[in-house]
């Protein structure tokens, strides 16, 4: 009996170091960056298989066990958490953390595309950098803005990324014409254009008198109060009002000047406005 108790216990101890010999344990970095190989260290001997799975990936392949397991970098392109196990009579596993590679590209928005002459943070943009492999760059980074209008600059200044967004505001500038604005990060770049065209009319003034049709009114060239053209096709209104009543006529700017024809033989008091702005009066006596 107890020849057969010492065979016994002989036994369980070799089957014992049996197990402790074939367990395998698996070391995973805490993180890689994007599109990098990354190395898995691993115990045991023999053969294994190992599961890659994380986003947009999941992959199986044998390794052996006792030796460093590569992981290629094409399989880690997508920023995020990746589960890495290692599996032979038992499966060991651990967690690498992919952050996304230096910054590539630049998405830029900026709003809008047409901005009147002289509005107070009238123009806005944001900017999100991106690495080559399209994973956004959570992580703080300076990127520079510049807005200019021909000679004039209209925004210097840089901007650090919150949660992987930059932005800013500026105040158009008071020529018409094209504003250039231009995002940085490094030696990446991304630009925009936006056009600045002439705010409302300002200083509106007119002038007239009798034709053999009626009266003929018409403006002086029509500017906004930095002096820049207003647009052709912008609306002008002239307002008549005498002992027939009163009548409007809607007209638009053609070549800088809007021009109307009213029918009335008596005296008359005419005004003239575009949107929000008055002009002056004129007054034109009655028919002989």
């Amino acid at each position: 009996m107890r020849r057969c108790f010492l065979i016994l216990a002989a036994l369980c101890s070799i089957a014992l170091l049996l197990a402790l010999c074939s367990a395998q344990e698996l070391r995973v970095p805490e993180t890689s960056t994007a599109g990098d190989d990354a190395t898995v260290s691993s115990t045991g001997s023999g053969k294994g298989t190992l599961y890659l799975v994380g986003p947009g990936i999941s992959h199986k392949s044998d390794v052996d066990l006792g030796e460093d397991i590569h992981i290629p970098g094409k399989d880690l392109h997508n920023a995020g958490a990746y589960l890495v196990i290692v599996c032979s009579s038992s499966c060991e596993s651990g967690t690498l953390y992919v952050t996304p590679a230096k910054p590539y590209s630049l998405a830029f928005i900026v709003h809008p595309s047409r901005v009147p002459v002289g509005r107070n943070n009238s123009i806005s943009g944001v900017a999100f950098p991106f690495d080559q492999y399209r994973n956004l760059i959570r992580a703080p980074a300076t990127v520079n803005f510049e807005l200019n209008a021909g000679k004039e600059s209209l925004l210097s200044q840089s901007d650090r990324t919150q949660q992987g967004a930059a932005w800013f505001r500026a105040s158009s500038g008071r020529s018409a014409g094209t504003v250039q604005v231009n995002a940085s990060v490094d030696d990446i770049s991304a630009k925009r254009a936006v056009q600045q065209v002439a705010s409302d009319p300002c200083n509106l003034r007119i002038t007239g008198g009798r034709t053999k049709n009626g009266i003929e009114v018409q403006t002086e060239p029509v500017h906004d109060c930095a002096g820049n053209p207003v647009p052709d096709g912008t609306i002008v209104t002239f307002t008549g009002e005498g002992p027939q009543g009163k009548v409007t006529v809607d007209a638009p700017i053609k070549q800088g000047i809007a021009r109307a024809q009213m029918e009335a033989k008596g005296e008359e008091t005419i005004s003239v406005a575009s949107g929000v702005v008055m002009g002056n009066e004129l007054r034109i006596g009655a028919q002989p």
